[in-house]
């Protein structure tokens, strides 16, 4: 039971099979589609979501699950969200007691409010880990030096560290699934915002205000939901805050820059072509926080945005002029 089975061939399921047959891992990819599988097995690297990143032919990519899943002990959830779910029906045959999943998707389950370890609680018996931080697909599965967080009860935490740790991607143990999460799920949604301000032509300012309420405000769902503070001033929180609010490699920001410059976010969405986790995010975070009585005032004004039609400019004004308060 040595293997390690990704499943998704998604940017972040291929750079992290990287990572891991660099390692000298035996890993699988598992896909949803059969023609991406085969293209990637043909092309030597994923040309749709992580072009120019070779692929080892000995890296098995493939749709037939019996194929992925067979002996495999880690099985690494890469999918976006809104799929994680349906996937693990999928693999359940496959789950044990001592599987351990590694969840490296970022983000909430619609209508269940759930988060990922969560989510793969209520489906199998096995061993659940987070991997999360600034960690953009892009240059992780080339060497560019990368630090992480890998989450969990602390024995399965430290198995997940030492599957991924090499000269170019540090991994560091936290025993703190829900700020972990939390942190990973809420930095989308910020960067929504900070590329809306990025679109509508403000400046520096403008974003590091964005991005200094926006932990504030990510903290306070956190802690509301029993996370520990100082998650979010680490490599979870802050970390990957300022990663995804950055990068032009952000699809959240890249979607957020699109809206904020007046284009529909159907549109934006076509344009970037691939999964903006923030927008369910945003809908999912808004939930919570009435639930659990925290204020979360960039969230609401990115859900206005984003599915209520209110004008970009409008809402920044309208998060200038709150009332009064201390930081």
């Amino acid at each position: 039971m040595s293997g390690i089975t990704v499943l998704s061939s998604g940017a972040w399921g291929c750079a992290l099979a990287v990572l891991l047959h660099k390692n000298g891992r035996n890993v699988r990819v598992w896909s949803y589609s059969k023609d991406e599988a085969e293209a990637i097995n043909t092309y030597g690297e994923n040309k749709a979501f992580l072009p120019g990143v070779p692929i080892p032919k000995d890296i098995l990519v493939t749709n037939d699950i019996s194929r992925a899943a067979k002996g495999a002990g880690f099985f690494i959830m890469a999918a976006p969200t809104a799929f994680a779910r349906a996937t693990l029906k999928l693999f359940k045959p496959y789950f044990t007691e001592q599987t351990v999943i590694i969840s490296a998707s970022k983000g909430f389950e619609e209508g269940t409010l759930y988060r990922m370890s969560e989510v793969i609680a209520s489906e199998t018996p096995a061993q659940i880990a987070v991997l999360s931080g600034p960690s953009h697909a892009e240059e992780a599965a080339v060497g560019v030096p990368t630090t992480v967080v890998a989450a969990g009860e602390e024995s399965v935490a430290k198995r997940v560290q030492d599957l991924f740790m090499s000269q170019t991607f540090r991994v560091y143990t936290s025993a703190d699934i829900i700020g972990v999460e939390v942190g990973g799920a809420l930095k989308n949604v910020i960067a929504l915002g900070a590329g809306i301000s990025d679109g509508l032509g403000f400046g520096d300012n403008t974003k590091a205000a964005i991005m200094t309420r926006g932990i504030a405000e990510i903290a306070r769902l956190g802690i509301g939901l029993g996370a520990v503070p100082q998650t979010f001033a680490g490599l979870a929180g802050i970390g990957d805050l300022i990663v995804t609010c950055g990068s032009t490699h952000s699809r959240n920001r890249r979607a957020g820059i699109l809206i904020g410059q007046g284009m529909a976010l159907e549109d934006a969405l076509l344009k970037i072509g691939a999964t903006v986790e923030g927008v369910n995010s945003a809908k999912t975070a808004l939930c919570i926080a009435k639930r659990t009585g925290v204020e979360t005032p960039i969230t609401m004004e990115v859900n206005n945005v984003l599915f209520h039609g209110k004008d970009a400019g409008q809402a920044v004004f309208d998060l200038m002029v709150r009332d009064k308060t201390k930081e």
